[in-house]
């Protein structure tokens, strides 16, 4: 199950008086992930990189800014990606110290400075919701609120007219056993609207 963090967290790490500041935190999109290095440009003028990796919503991004192909955004990616993180950028900001690490101590560098912050990261699983809708008799509304309210379901709207309709959201793995339940307790009188049928 991927998880997201609940707040950032960060690290200092010294590799011969190089110092590769990191830091790891929840971010929606790419556009978020660009504003926060481009923030860290500004408060970090005298840094010789600014490197970042990304993974959220199916946008992942892994920038060497400068470093050598695949030394820095690749490590810090592959980070996030096996501790299954989703919505989660990664920064490490490195201002060089005068000594050459080579390749692979700047990829030892750059991976165990995102994993040390993560050590101290509170993880939040990322539960995927499925939205249902539905359209029931009236006499059946009193059912089918106390089905959802047993069912830990989010009631998202309800709508008065020929019938009740009712559009909810549960997590994706309970939706069908509940809509088996609901068919049962109402006897076949629960009719399910498709994504395009609820204008």
């Amino acid at each position: 199950m991927p998880h997201t963090l609940a707040a950032s967290v960060n690290f200092e790490l010294l590799i011969k008086k190089s110092r590769f500041i990191a830091c790891v935190q929840p971010m929606p999109d790419r556009a978020g992930a660009q504003a926060v290095v481009a923030q860290l440009r500004a408060q970090h003028p005298g840094a010789a990189h600014v490197c970042w990796a990304l993974l959220a919503g199916g946008q992942s991004a892994a920038v060497d800014d400068g470093e050598p192909s695949g030394t820095a955004g690749r490590p810090m990616l592959d980070v996030l990606r096996h501790q299954d993180l989703e919505g989660v950028l990664a920064t490490v900001v490195r201002y060089f110290g005068g000594v050459k690490l080579g390749a692979g101590g700047l990829v030892r560098a750059y991976t165990d400075s995102v994993a040390q912050a993560l050590l101290t990261a509170q993880k939040v699983p990322i539960i995927r919701l499925q939205t249902l809708r539905c359209a029931v008799p009236y006499p059946l509304e009193g059912l089918l609120r106390r089905e959802l309210d047993a069912a830990g379901a989010r009631l998202d709207e309800v709508v008065h007219g020929d019938d009740v309709g009712f559009t909810f959201s549960l997590p994706a793995g309970d939706a069908a056993g509940l809509q088996l339940r609901l068919n049962e307790a109402g006897a076949g009188r629960i009719v399910w609207r498709r994504e395009e049928d609820s204008a």
